[in-house]
This record gives structure tokens, sequence and C-alpha cells, in this order.
């Protein structure tokens, strides 16, 4: 029917016990499985393993399961022949969760989550698309950034948020007509800031422009 991407993504809960490891390789597997039948179509496979942020973990904790999955993931692409420069993938970043107490600053998210990548995911995989996971609307914005400015990358780092580029049109909308046009600016400016971002030029003064 004309299509050219799919998208699977698998959802990873952490706490202090999990993923455990049998759910991990679960999902892995039909990750692999999903992205190996979509090449076989000629649909590019979009690959999110998603670790959650709702809880209360640290940030060192999520990068400990974001690498561990990520690893296992990628293993299971490579014994279903998965060819990677096909893929895009859509990983969450490193971050605290939710409810932590200490939530990290953008330069260690930054760094923690290039690291993270470094150690798990080969050079030939040429697109890496991030969800934003429930973060704000800036803070995604400013991450994306950060990594981009501050890092020589082999991969491109772009964005595939959902609630970071539609919380401020829905708000600006709020369900009437008169404020189409107003939702649709909003609209634009998040996608426009996430842009620069992908280029490592955003800056918080661009904000309020």
């Amino acid at each position: 029917h004309g299509a050219r991407f799919a998208k699977w993504r698998a959802v990873i809960d952490i706490d202090a016990r999990r993923p455990s490891a049998g759910s991990v390789k679960a999902n892995a597997h039909a990750l692999a499985r999903y992205a190996a039948m979509c090449q076989e179509e000629n649909i590019v496979p979009i690959v999110e393993p998603e670790v959650l942020m709702d809880l209360d973990h640290d940030i060192n904790r999520c990068f400990e399961v974001t690498e561990y999955v990520l690893k296992s993931t990628f293993q299971a692409l490579y014994e279903m022949r998965v060819q990677l420069e096909g893929i895009v993938l859509k990983p969450n970043m490193v971050i605290a969760g939710r409810k932590a107490k200490v939530q990290a600053g953008v330069d260690e998210v930054a760094e923690k989550t290039v690291q993270c990548l470094k150690n798990t995911v080969p050079s030939t995989v040429t697109g890496i698309a991030f969800l934003s996971g429930g973060q704000s609307d800036i803070d995604a914005t400013a991450h994306l950034n950060a990594m981009n400015a501050m890092h020589a990358l082999p991969w491109n780092l772009t964005f595939s948020y959902g609630r970071a580029l539609q919380a401020a049109p829905q708000k600006a909308w709020s369900g009437k007509e008169e404020n189409i046009e107003a939702a649709q600016a909003a609209f634009y400016k998040r996608a426009h800031m996430n842009g620069l971002a992908s280029l490592g030029q955003w800056s918080r003064e661009l904000e309020d422009k």
C-alpha cells in the first residue's frame, strides 16, 4: 500500500530489579524479527527499544539498563541478519527517572547518552532519532542540542518526539477552532527549535524570539 517505514516499540520498565534478562532478550528478539521482515518487504524498520523514565531511578541506573538493552538488541539484529545501514534506531536518552530526587543536568545527560551509544551502536547505523519519553519541550531540545554541539559522532542524531512536539500546540489549540493558527505556530516553533538542535545550533535565547 505504499508504506516506506514501519515502527515497533518495545517498552522496558526499570527499577532496582527490572528489567529481567528474559524480558530484555524477548523484546530484543521481537524487534529483530520485525526488522528482518520489514527489510524483506523493502520497508525501513524504525527500531524502538524504550527504557522508561517514569520512576525514581538515577541516571547511572538508566545508563546500565540502556546499555544492556541496546547491546542485546544489536546482538539480536545481527543474528537475524538485519542490514544495519537500513534501519533507524529510536532510543531513549540516558536520563534520571521523573521521580528521582536528583535530576542530571543537560551536559551530563548528553555525555552519558553519547557514551552509551558509543558503547553499543555500530557506526554503520546511519540514523538515530530520539524519543522524548516524557521530557519537557525545552529539556528534550536542550539535550539533543548538547549531544550534537559537544561531540563528533558517527551517526546523525535527530528527533522523533511525540509529547515534546505536541504538548505546546495542543495547549495553544485547546480544542477551539479560533486557536488553530496559534496551534500551528506553536507546532512550527517546536519543530524549528528541534531542527536547530539536530544541528547543534539551538540556544535558549531562541525560545524567546
